[in-house]
């Protein structure tokens, strides 16, 4: 992709991620909450895995 194209796409996604925090905090606080709590459970998981594994 060359890279005009990668900094345009960068600062459109840039200002729309400003543009619905400013417009929706909630729902904008919401959507990173749910995505912690996603990372979260994704790491309890793959450590239950290996300490299952070194039982």
């Amino acid at each position: 992709m060359p890279p005009k194209i990668k900094t345009a796409l960068f600062w459109i996604i840039a200002i729309f991620l400003v543009y619905a925090v400013v417009t929706s905090p909630d729902r904008a606080a919401d959507l990173v909450k749910a995505l912690w709590d996603l990372i979260v459970n994704a790491f309890t998981s793959f450590a239950t895995f290996f300490r299952s594994l070194t039982e």
